[in-house]
């Protein structure tokens, strides 16, 4: 009959695992830690580090300030209407929003080189292009749509 071998597992320490992590951590980590030492100083150079120590002490007053808030009427309509336009923002085409933020900074550039405000023949004509009309329809659908929301 064979003998059952008697194991006894060595008894594992967790902090001389930590301490080995540690002592490794600045050879492994040297970039890193040298950028995090830098964004640390800059935090406090601008006085980041005061303000967010100051709002830790007085985090029971700033919770309760807000909470206070938060229960009025204003402060609900508030949260709502927060998370409504979140929901609008989601909906956005990323690449839509940068093609409408690059047109309207060339139509301000275009707007300030006007010497003179132009006629409204000339606003007609800009009106009947192809470009215009295709802004005029958008903005026509969207007046209606906004219409048919403030009736109901």
């Amino acid at each position: 009959m064979a003998n059952p071998l008697t194991f006894k597992p060595a008894p594992v320490d967790p902090h001389l695992e930590l301490m080995r992590r540690l002592n490794a951590a600045p050879r492994e980590h040297a970039e890193a830690l040298l950028v995090a030492y830098d964004v640390l100083q800059a935090a406090h150079d601008q006085g980041l580090l005061d303000l967010l120590h100051g709002a830790i002490g007085a985090k029971d007053t700033i919770f309760a300030t807000a909470a206070k808030y938060a229960k009025t009427p204003e402060g609900i309509t508030g949260i709502r209407n927060l998370l409504e336009a979140a929901k609008i923002l989601t909906a956005l085409d990323p690449a839509i929003l940068d093609r409408l933020s690059k047109t309207l900074a060339t139509a301000t550039i275009e707007h300030k080189l006007e010497q003179k405000t132009p006629s409204l023949f000339q606003i007609a004509k800009r009106a009947a292009s192809e470009d215009g009309r295709r802004a005029l329809s958008f903005m026509t659908l969207l007046l209606t749509h906004l219409g048919r929301a403030l009736k109901s």
